[in-house]
């Protein structure tokens, strides 16, 4: 694959994830019941606003070039709680799927994010 193609498609990669988590975002502040509903059973109704809040300016840090790193590990985190809220609560894992796309394209666009060239000191 051309580094050209590899690009295009980590961007493609980056903007679902986004643009899925913009929308739960606005959900959230909005209100909309099904949102507020699935949270409520979670026991987690005082928090909506600020998982809104917090889906905003992870992205932000994301979509923004020079900190993408630290948005990324932010989606990263946020996702672990939504995933690990999913399975206990016994619904399909979908954070699992954002964050398996979401980890595909940093990778296409920065491999050294996950790979290290030091090595091990025993």
């Amino acid at each position: 694959m051309s580094t050209k193609t590899t690009r295009i498609i980590s961007i493609v990669l980056m903007a679902i994830p986004s643009l899925m988590l913009i929308m739960s975002g606005v959900m959230k502040l909005i209100g909309a019941e099904q949102v507020v509903t699935g949270l409520t059973k979670a026991g987690l109704s005082s928090y909506i606003t600020l998982f809104g809040i917090i889906e905003f300016i992870s992205v932000g840090l994301f979509i923004y070039p020079k900190t993408y790193k630290i948005g990324f590990l932010l989606l990263c985190s946020y996702l672990g709680g939504a995933l690990s809220i999913e399975l206990a609560s016994a619904q399909p894992p979908s954070a699992a799927i954002i964050l398996t796309v979401l980890w595909i394209a940093v990778f296409l666009k920065d491999k050294l994010v996950f790979l290290t060239t030091d090595k091990p000191t025993i």
